[in-house]
């Protein structure tokens, strides 16, 4: 096992690049990609980084250079012929050659287009624009990218034992979350931490401590690479980028209103099982599911990703008893904000009312809270959007209003066609 803190004590980035791979991604990134690919193939789209904790003034933090170093070393990468084995020969959710032919083609020979970085008030303006299949698959990297230079330059400012203290309290406190959740045989629980991560080092030792300590309650990592290397299980579907983009290109009122369920129709035609997981809360919960056409009251399960979790389980619950479905074989992915207490908490609340499973991320692979002077490593939100496509703002509206993204008249005209009214706000953590 990798000796962490001797790795970052000594750390140069030329062996130890932050992101070393394509496939050092989330395996719904690559899911989607294909959709794209496929339906999707001429759109024009611009992303662009949003740190939501605006007290994390990262232009400060990072250093220019180093930061378009790690970016330019991203543009080098081309996928090896191990990963494109993998990628092609593996079986994915039961099913093998997941990935089309005609898609692996496209993906062996892309590179990463160009981004575009300057300084405004302390923050990192950073966009990447270009067809859709190109530009999407920059949001990981660049995230990865920033949470572990921002932590580098924390962790910079050590001295060689301090490092080594710092990360022995942080393993000891995951491996105590770990026995908490241990002794429960009903638990379905994998990693989501790419994007947020403390490192990539950091995030593999995660992995492995929560195979090794829960066994098959955990049942796999989004992330592509480690999934790769530790002989795991590649979780994930789809995100909100879908229907954001589908409805920015939408021309009225009523294609608008269409378009969230246009994206679940391009994914019932190409996927199937655990593949079939709505994800309704970019536009509302309640008023995606009340509109909803009966053949997705079939689909194999939801995720709930933003507001109240609880509220959203019990939401999908009465919307399957409704159209006829037996919720205790539906399945419900918990994904937003979770920590231990609280996967324990939901676990209890929903067991034998539905098939439980949860998807942790940032507080599994990166909580450092508390263990440096001044909370210097605590984890914030920082994302990566689509902002535009085809020169058309998207917008993002989620069961938490402090989660909304957008031009203010465009929120309000989605509000305004989707039926959203007055939400409840919830603190965003990360």
């Amino acid at each position: 096992m990798v000796d962490i803190a001797t790795r970052v004590w000594n750390h140069k980035w030329k062996i130890d690049p932050i992101v070393r791979s394509l496939i050092d991604t989330d395996f719904y990134k690559l899911l989607m990609c294909q959709s794209v690919f496929r339906n999707q193939p001429d759109t024009q789209v611009t992303f662009s980084l949003i740190n939501r904790t605006k007290s994390i003034r990262l232009a400060q933090l990072i250093d220019e250079g180093e930061l378009r170093e790690q970016l330019d070393h991203v543009r080098s990468l081309s996928l090896s012929r191990g990963e494109s084995t993998w990628m092609r020969g593996n079986t994915f959710y039961g099913k093998r050659q997941m990935f089309r032919p005609d898609f692996m083609d496209w993906f062996e020979n892309l590179r990463l287009p160009a981004y575009h970085l300057e300084k405004r008030d302390g923050q990192y303006e950073l966009t990447f624009e270009g067809s859709w299949p190109e530009v999407m698959l920059w949001e990981i990297p660049a995230l990865a990218i920033l949470m572990e230079l921002r932590g580098r330059a924390v962790v910079n400012q050590m001295g060689r034992f301090e490092i080594q203290v710092l990360y022995a309290r942080a393993m000891t406190r995951l491996w105590e979350k770990v026995e908490k959740l241990q002794g429960n045989p009903d638990l379905r629980i994998a990693d989501f931490g790419t994007r947020r991560r403390h490192s990539f080092l950091w995030q593999d030792w995660c992995v492995q401590a929560m195979s090794e300590g829960l066994g098959n309650s955990f049942v796999g990592t989004s992330n592509c690479l480690i999934a790769k290397n530790r002989d795991l299980e590649a979780i994930g579907t789809n995100a909100h980028e879908l229907p954001m983009v589908y409805s920015a290109l939408a021309g009225t009122d009523d294609a608008l209103r269409q378009a969230p369920y246009d994206v679940l129709s391009d994914w019932h035609a190409e996927h199937d099982g655990n593949l079939r997981i709505i994800l309704p809360d970019t536009y509302g919960t309640k008023g995606f599911l009340d509109a909803a056409p009966d053949w997705l009251a079939g689909w194999t399960g939801i995720r709930v990703d933003s507001g109240d979790p609880a509220e959203g389980a019990e939401t999908a619950i009465n919307w399957w008893k409704a159209r006829g479905e037996d919720p205790k074989e539906k399945l419900v992915i918990f994904s937003d904000g979770l920590d231990v207490d609280k996967i324990l908490e939901l676990q209890s609340q929903f067991a034998g009312r539905c098939r439980v499973s949860f998807g942790w991320g940032t507080m599994l692979t990166n909580d450092f809270k508390g263990l440096t002077a001044g909370d210097t490593l605590a984890s914030f939100s920082l994302v990566c959007k689509a902002i535009s496509a085809d020169g058309k703002p998207t917008v993002k509206l989620s069961d938490n209003p402090r989660k909304a993204m957008g031009p203010e008249a465009e929120i309000e005209r989605y509000k305004r066609v989707f039926g959203v009214g007055d939400q409840a706000e919830i603190e965003v953590v990360v």
